[in-house]
């Protein structure tokens, strides 16, 4: 009887599939065609989900100076219209560095000669004392700090503890942050010092696996374009650099000394001089594509270039914010603010976040110049702001880490 049953059930279940197979059928004609376009789509759409994670990443964390390996300085994430002073967190001297950030921690160094990690509730989590001042960036990589000092030293921190992990010795004071690049299974981390030295050191051991001599100081930062280091040097060249053995793979000559560091899209970076002239460079030829020059206006180009969209931004000692399309060097538009401009500007969603030497930082419109908002600090931002989960972040001369949002 029990066999049965179980029979007698399954013919009765393969009755009503069969049932059901006649009732859907006719969907067959048109569900088949639709796969042929749905198949592609959830190819494209599964694709750019890789493409944009790093910009939903952005939105929590802000890891390095300008925000990433190609030292873009724009970020899609949103700042308010009229941001409000949350906190300000007082070091024992000014800052000239600019801050890092996770969704929980500020890290930003002191020319006190502490590196701090301060939490968003205002209250100091740890501080490291390096024994010398600090106004390189720091960058934040898998759990650990790393930023250099005015006597030369590279140090390795953990990150929740402030512990130190090792620390590398150049022959002169290092300015400029750290970037990375996996080579195979091994981190290594580029750092140029006024030694003259583009430094390759282990991520892991802090051991020194090659330098690179250019021929004076070295005050920016590197960027990364596919596997090589790109920087500009007081000797007045633009050095790209293997990062796997520190050969040199081109150099290109600009008209004098970059203080700045470069910003790099596809195969093109775009860098500032220190006579006011701004250069777009193609990598691969090592051609000038465009270069910007007003020679009624000749004054340094100390910050950074910002890059979002089809638009550059970065200012001047000659107190104007200059707008350019990236593809022909030509002004969209410019603004002239309270003072020097030597702090990067950073483009978060549309507007353009900018510190100048007497301590105002503004807000303008990208698409516009418009300016939107303005708060007086009273001392001198010379870092790049931080922005992080629609707050800005950002250090000036009182020895203050400054908070802004909603």
């Amino acid at each position: 009887m029990e066999t049965g049953i179980k029979y007698d059930c399954k013919n009765l279940f393969f009755k009503k599939i069969h049932l059901l197979s006649f009732i859907l059928y006719p969907f067959h004609f048109i569900l088949y065609p639709l796969s042929f376009i749905l198949y592609p789509l959830s190819f494209i759409l599964f694709t750019l989900s890789f493409i944009l994670s790093p910009f939903s990443l952005s939105a929590q964390q802000w890891t390095s100076f300008r925000g990433n390996q190609q030292l873009s300085g724009a970020t899609t994430v949103a700042v308010p219209d009229k941001p409000k002073l949350l906190f300000s967190f007082q070091t024992g001297d000014d800052i000239k560095a600019s801050p890092i950030v996770t969704d929980q921690t500020i890290f930003c160094g002191s020319t006190d000669g502490f590196m701090y990690a301060i939490g968003f509730d205002g209250k100091l989590k740890w501080k490291f004392e390096a024994g010398n001042g600090i106004e390189a960036p720091a960058l934040l990589l898998n759990g650990a700090i790393v930023f250099g000092t005015l006597d030369g030293l590279l140090f390795k921190l953990d990150e929740k503890s402030g512990k130190q992990l090792w620390k590398y010795k150049s022959d002169n004071q290092i300015m400029g942050s750290a970037n990375w690049v996996k080579q195979g299974n091994q981190i290594f981390l580029m750092v140029g010092s006024y030694d003259y030295n583009l430094h390759g050191v282990g991520f892991v051991k802090g051991d020194s696996l090659w330098r690179y001599e250019s021929d004076n100081f070295i005050n920016g930062a590197p960027a990364i374009w596919l596997k090589t280091a790109v920087f500009g040097g007081c000797d007045g060249f633009l050095h790209l650099v293997n990062t796997a053995n520190g050969k040199v793979f081109k150099k290109i000559k600009l008209e004098t000394y970059v203080a700045s560091s470069p910003v790099i899209e596809g195969n093109r970076a775009y860098v500032g001089d220190y006579e006011g002239r701004f250069f777009c460079v193609d990598l691969e030829t090592g051609k000038m594509v465009w270069t910007y020059d007003d020679p009624t206006r000749n004054l340094p180009f100390i910050a950074s270039p910002a890059l979002s969209g089809d638009r550059i931004v970065i200012g001047n000692q000659d107190r104007f914010i200059y707008c350019l399309d990236k593809a022909t060097g030509k002004v969209i538009w410019q603004v002239k603010t309270s003072n020097r401009v030597e702090s990067s500007s950073v483009i978060a969603s549309g507007k353009v976040i900018t510190g100048t030497m007497d301590g105002i930082l503004y807000l303008h419109d990208l698409k516009t110049g418009a300016e939107l908002w303005k708060y007086e600090l009273g001392s001198a931002i010379v870092g790049s702001p931080a922005v992080v989960s629609g707050k800005i972040i950002v250090g000036a001369g009182d020895g203050r880490i400054y908070v802004f949002g909603n």
